[in-house]
C-alpha cells in the first residue's frame, strides 16, 4: 500500500506528535507498505540533504508557537507528487496547513483520507493572543468541520474520543494509543549519565520529560518537591526538555532555594531519551492536559513506575500499582511519590508490566492501524456507493 502522511510536525522537531509519526512510519514500513511524509520545511534540516520519502513544503513559524511550522504553499505541488506516487490512502496528522493539503489531495485523487486527532486544543488557547481571540466554541466548530468526510479518525485515547463525540463528530472513530519500540527503551540504569550531572548511584531521582510549557503544570511539581524532600532525604528532580515556561520555572526554583536539587537539562536529542529514563528511579507528571502521554508509556517500557495526574487516559493506563498510579490532590501526589521512592521493591510483580508492555508495543500499534485502514477503505467504498445511488 502507498500511504501519504501529511503533518506540520516531523523529525527533527521534538514533540509527542513527531515521535508518534516516526513510530507509525516505522511500523507501516515493517509491514511492507510504502510510506511518504509530506511536511513543512525546518531550519534544522539542510534542504540539500536527501531525506528518504520525505517531501517538505515552504513554511513559517506558527504565531505565538514559534517552534511549530505552518506551510504557506504547496497545494498543487503536493497533489502532483501524490498522483505520481500513486497513493492509496492519505493519513493527516494535523488540522492545519498540511492537513488541509492532505484533504485536498485525497479528494482530488478520489482516495480515502483518514486522520489522527492528536491535540486537545482547548488546553492551548492561551498561546494565541493570550486566549483573548479563540474560544472553546471555536475549537469545537473547527475540529468538527475538519473531521467531516474523513473515512476514519484515530483517537489516541478515550479522552480524545469523548471530546470529538462531544463536538458532534459523526465519522467513524477508533481508539488506538500510539505504541513505543519496547526494545529501544529496555536497558539497565545509566550510571555514566548520572556522573555527568553529578548524581550518585544512591540518590533517589525523579524524572519528568516533556515540552517545558505552561500546560504541563510543572510549577505544581516544583511546589510539591520540598515536602517530598522532607520524607525522602537526598532526593533530586530532573526536568528534561525545553519550552516557553523554562525561564519562569527556573526563577521559581531559585526563589525556593532548590537550584542544587532540581536540574534542568534543556532539550534532549531524540536518540538519547532512553538513557535519561534508565538513570531515574521514578517518572512523575503533574500535567492535567494529557490526551495520550507518550512519555508515560516510554517510562513504563524503560522499567519505571509512573505517578501522574488522574484523568481518563492515565487512570486507564496506570491501573496497577506495579506499573504506576494516579493522584487527585497535591497531598496524594506526595504520598504516592514517597511510597515508590522509599519502598522501591514493594511493587515489582513483572507479570503486570509485561502485560502492559505487550499492549503498548509499537508492533501492536502497527497492527491496529492496518486494521483501521482496512475498515476505512470499507467505509469509504460504502459512502461512494451511496453517493452514486443518490445521483441516479
Amino acid at each position: 500500500m502507498n500511504i501519504g502522511i501529511f503533518t506540520d510536525t516531523y523529525y527533527p522537531q521534538v514533540s509527542g506528535v513527531a515521535t508518534s509519526i516516526k513510530t507509525l512510519r516505522e511500523q507501516l514500513e515493517s509491514l511492507g507498505n510504502n510510506v511518504y511524509i509530506f511536511t513543512t520545511t525546518d531550519p534544522k534540516v539542510d534542504q540539500n540533504v536527501f531525506e528518504r520519502n520525505v517531501f517538505r513544503f515552504t513554511s513559517l513559524p506558527f504565531i505565538s508557537f514559534t517552534d511549530r511550522r505552518i506551510a504557506v504553499r504547496g497545494l498543487f505541488q503536493a497533489y502532483e507528487i501524490a498522483k505520481e506516487l500513486n497513493l492509496d490512502l492519505v493519513h493527516t496528522q494535523t488540522e492545519f496547513s498540511m492537513g488541509m493539503i492532505g484533504k485536498f489531495v485525497a479528494k482530488n485523487l478520489k482516495i480515502p483520507c483518514v486522520h489522527t486527532y492528536h491535540t486537545m486544543y482547548e488546553d492551548y488557547l492561551h498561546y494565541v493572543m493570550k486566549g483573548k481571540v479563540l474560544r472553546p466554541s471555536h475549537v469545537k466548530q473547527l475540529s468538527k468541520t475538519y473531521c467531516e468526510h474523513m473515512a476514519g479518525i484515530v483517537a489516541p485515547s478515550t479522552r480524545v474520543l469523548d471530546t470529538l463525540t462531544g463536538y458532534g463528530v459523526k465519522e467513524p472513530i477508533s481508539v488506538i494509543p500510539t505504541g513505543v519500540d519496547v526494545r529501544k527503551f529496555s536497558g539497565p540504569k545509566n550510571t555514566k549519565l548520572r556522573e555527568k550531572y553529578d548524581i550518585s548511584s544512591k540518590t533517589p531521582l525523579m524524572l519528568t520529560l516533556s515540552r517545558v510549557a505552561y500546560e504541563k503544570d510543572i510549577d505544581r511539581l516544583i511546589d510539591a518537591f520540598p515536602e517530598i524532600q522532607k520524607q525522602v532525604p537526598g532526593v533530586k528532580l530532573m526536568i528534561c526538555g525545553d519550552g516557553p515556561a523554562k525561564d519562569q520555572l527556573s526563577q521559581q526554583v531559585a526563589q525556593m532555594g532548590l537550584t542544587d536539587k532540581i536540574i534542568f537539562t534543556g532539550e534532549i536529542d531524540h536518540d538519547d531519551v532512553p538513557a535519561y529514563y534508565h538513570m531515574a528511579d521514578l517518572f512523575v507528571s503533574t500535567s492535567i492536559s494529557e490526551s495520550q502521554g507518550l512519555t508515560f508509556i516510554e517510562a513504563i517500557a524503560a522499567g519505571l513506575k509512573v505517578v501522574a495526574a488522574s484523568g481518563p487516559y492515565t487512570d486507564d493506563l496506570l491501573d496497577n500499582l506495579n506499573i504506576g498510579t494516579t493522584f487527585e490532590t497535591p497531598v496524594q501526589f506526595v504520598q504516592e511519590v514517597v511510597k515508590y521512592l522509599n519502598e522501591p521493591a514493594k511493587f515489582n510483580d513483572q507479570r503486570f508490566r509485561e502485560e502492559k508492555i505487550a499492549s503498548i508495543s509499537a508492533e501492536n500499534f502497527g497492527e491496529q492501524i492496518m486494521q483501521f485502514y482496512q475498515d476505512s477503505f470499507t467505509f469509504f467504498a460504502e459512502v461512494q456507493a451511496s453517493r452514486s445511488r443518490e445521483s441516479i
